[in-house]
């Protein structure tokens, strides 16, 4: 596995991050954003989806993330079915940050920026639901549910952004997992569509997570997991 721990302790002591510029507006290179309403996307060949339990067994005993647990396998020995961690982009192998001091309406919104954790921008928990066998997640940066924005328009229709005080199906995320590629998927409870990281955009959404594809084309919608422990 390429996952690995990281210190919480380390990330709630680090500095906060500047606000980053804005530049030109973003633009599309990939398929468009999803329509209104619900949408039903079928579980991608070769990603299996994760429970509570699954995710509960991620961290090893040699200190390594492990790979969920197969199909038939013993239940968590945690008490918990929840876990924080860190987000990486395989696209353009940075950490997802929550862009909190950005000015509204885009305070909270998630891009893959950072080079390494350096603080609580970094840090998400993975709140399982076992009714809906859904996930959310909770941003350490400011302490918000990650939403997805299906009333948003134009580029930033979709857009995932940390900015709720509750979890409903705005907030609601399938995992998926390939243990052939060792790589993990979102998938938005909203909308059906897969999170992708905006490689191509530009200014200050560059790099933003939006739920818009409807399928694992390739790296656009692959991330890694990072456990955080305290």
């Amino acid at each position: 596995m390429t996952s690995a721990l990281l210190s919480l302790s380390a990330l709630l002591a680090a500095s906060a991050l500047a606000v980053p510029a804005a530049g030109a507006a973003p633009r599309n290179d990939k398929p468009a954003a999803a329509p209104a309403g619900w949408e039903t996307v079928d579980g991608p060949a070769g990603w299996e989806t994760v429970d509570g339990p699954e995710l509960a067994r991620f961290a090893g005993a040699d200190g390594r993330a492990q790979a969920p647990a197969a199909a038939g396998r013993s239940a968590s020995t945690r008490a918990d079915d929840s876990g924080t961690f860190a987000l990486k982009s395989v696209r353009n192998g940075k950490y997802t940050a929550t862009e909190k001091n950005y000015a509204a309406p885009d305070t909270g919104v998630l891009r893959a920026r950072s080079a390494a954790v350096t603080g609580a921008w970094e840090g998400f928990a993975f709140e399982w639901h076992e009714a809906t066998r859904t996930y959310a997640l909770k941003s350490l940066a400011n302490n918000r549910y990650v939403a997805v924005e299906g009333n948003y328009t134009g580029n930033s229709q979709n857009i995932l952004r940390a900015r709720s005080t509750g979890a409903g199906t705005w907030e609601r995320f399938t995992l998926y997992y390939n243990e052939d590629l060792d790589r993990w998927a979102l998938q938005s409870a909203l909308n059906g569509r897969f999170v992708a990281m905006e490689n191509s955009y530009t200014g200050s959404l560059q790099y933003a997570l939006r739920a818009r594809s409807l399928e694992v084309t390739g790296s656009w919608e692959q991330f890694e997991l990072f456990e955080i422990t305290g």
